[in-house]
């Protein structure tokens, strides 16, 4: 079973409808022992950075993901559920993150004549697939609705894309993984991703 973390704002329901298309079970929760009993989780996000730590926080979600994630267990972030892994927003000055993985979360650019928020398709460059991005085709294009970006460690990045800014759209550190893009709003190519995460819990639990 696959938990989807509810904190009170997110895209749950295109991403359950994505995992069932795919052949997974899975269920929405917002419950801690939920989560710390699902085979795998994850955590969509829409929104700001502050208000979804505010939510986790609020349903003890926050501490339960960090001993989630502390078990190796298959972990998704989706979009805002990439950002709050780090430990900080330019978003919410004085917000901490999870701080799970080391990377800043910056404002992007809105001088140099594109618009902010980046609403779109958008091409990836992949650097290092692992087994999240496995099997993609070159610079495959995924869909993408945010205003704030992800700088991380180097070594952790799978892809990047380009928009004002070289954006760090999917990282991955053993059997966590983020993606900035949303692979439910992605087409074919997201289901390649979600259906790579969905193999990989299979195959670790």
């Amino acid at each position: 079973m696959i938990a989807i973390i509810d904190y009170g704002a997110g895209n749950l329901q295109s991403v359950e409808k994505a995992l069932r298309h795919i052949g997974c079970s899975c269920t929405v929760t917002g419950r801690p022992q939920e989560l710390m009993s699902a085979q795998a989780a994850v955590l969509p996000g829409v929104g700001a950075f502050g208000e979804a730590m505010a939510g986790l926080r609020s349903r003890g979600l926050d501490s339960a993901i960090k001993s989630y994630v502390k078990t190796g267990r298959p972990f998704l972030g989706i979009c805002l559920g990439l950002q709050v892994l780090f430990e900080s927003s330019e978003e919410s000055p004085g917000t901490e993150g999870l701080s799970l993985l080391p990377g800043k979360i910056l404002r992007l650019p809105e001088n140099c004549g594109l618009k902010v928020p980046h609403i779109g398709w958008n091409s990836l460059d992949l650097k290092i697939p692992g087994w999240l991005l496995n099997g993609l085709p070159r610079e495959p294009y995924v869909y993408f609705v945010h205003s704030y970006y992800l700088q991380a460690e180097p070594e952790l990045v799978c892809a990047t894309a380009r928009y004002g800014a070289e954006i760090h759209a999917a990282v991955q550190s053993g059997s966590l993984a983020a993606c900035q893009f949303h692979p439910e709003k992605s087409g074919s190519t997201g289901l390649s991703i979600l259906r790579n995460f969905a193999d990989y819990v299979k195959q670790n639990t």
